[in-house]
């Protein structure tokens, strides 16, 4: 009864991982935001949400997690053809050290700019456990848009996500 039982989690398990790894998530083409964000910890998210910014689909932006040593005209000069964004619609936050604390920092900012609708940015691999902690620390009349950024995760890359993606469900079934 015990090996059924395991073997069926495992089934599961795997049956998981192949739909996490094959369906990851899409970018969001056109759709129009409050706001965008841009949760930090790799290549093309800021610019993602830089075009969006640029493109009008979005009137604001947040950029969570921004290392504290960063300095804004720093971070600005790096993206010079952006400098009308940065100079009016691009807020930075620095509290944010992790997956959970960038959705707890979202949803501050999200509630201070009164923000209906936003768009989130992060890598395809992390989008659904990023967008399990931002449902969590958001109210739910906030529409929330997925906007992934396409990547080529490794195999590694996939399972560690898929792993954490689990394990968060799992601790928020719970309450913790």
């Amino acid at each position: 009864m015990i090996r059924r039982i395991i073997s069926f989690a495992l089934l599961i398990w795997a049956l998981g991982f192949v739909w996490f790894a094959l369906l990851l998530p899409q970018p969001a083409e056109g759709q129009k935001t409050d706001a965008v964000v841009v949760w930090t910890g790799g290549a093309q998210r800021i610019d993602r949400g830089l075009v969006a910014l640029k493109d009008d689909n979005a009137r604001r932006m947040l950029i969570s997690g921004v290392d504290r040593d960063v300095k804004p005209d720093e971070l600005a000069a790096q993206y010079p053809k952006y400098a009308r964004q940065f100079a009016c619609c691009v807020d930075l936050g620095f509290r944010a050290v992790d997956t959970r604390s960038n959705a707890l920092e979202t949803a501050r900012w999200a509630a201070k700019h009164k923000v209906k609708s936003l768009r989130l940015v992060t890598h395809d691999w992390h989008m659904r456990r990023a967008r399990m902690e931002l449902d969590q620390a958001i109210p739910e009349t906030v529409k929330v848009v997925n906007d992934a950024v396409r990547t080529q995760p490794s195999l590694l890359v996939l399972f560690t996500e898929y792993n954490k993606y689990w394990l968060r469900g799992i601790t928020a079934l719970i309450g913790l």
